[in-house]
């Protein structure tokens, strides 16, 4: 089995996927309107990674009171202080960070909606 997608319920879908279009080089692959404006992410291998859908029926989690270790969208870096930079210029918080070694930065945001966004440049794999 393969990943199909992970499912952010949100108060604004359409702004909320918008944001991660212009800001994390996603590209939306479908637009379903009604009934919970949702929306499929990809990444630029095609593969659909958030669904972005606000729908009523369900909570809207508080992600901004949530630790972002127990919910984190996880995104691959190679120079984490850079694209964090970025991030936090398109309305990102900082949040935390850490170096588990010596090559590896993890830098822990929130997105303008208080969604955990955590940046990882991680060193290169041992053989």
């Amino acid at each position: 089995m393969k990943l199909e997608h992970i499912a952010f319920n949100v108060t604004d879908a359409p702004a909320v996927a918008a944001w991660y279009v212009q800001h994390c080089g996603l590209k939306i692959v479908r637009h379903v309107p009604q009934p919970n404006q949702t929306h499929f992410l990809a990444d630029d291998d095609n593969h659909t990674l958030l669904e972005i859908y606000n729908n009523r029926s369900a909570p809207v989690p508080g992600y901004r009171e949530m630790n972002p270790l127990v919910f984190h969208l996880a995104l691959q870096s190679e120079n984490a202080e850079a694209d964090a930079g970025r991030f936090l210029k398109a309305g990102c918080t900082r949040h935390s960070e850490t170096r588990p070694d010596a090559n590896s930065h993890l830098i822990m945001l929130r997105d303008p909606w208080g969604l955990a966004i955590q940046i990882c440049q991680r060193s290169p794999k041992l053989v």
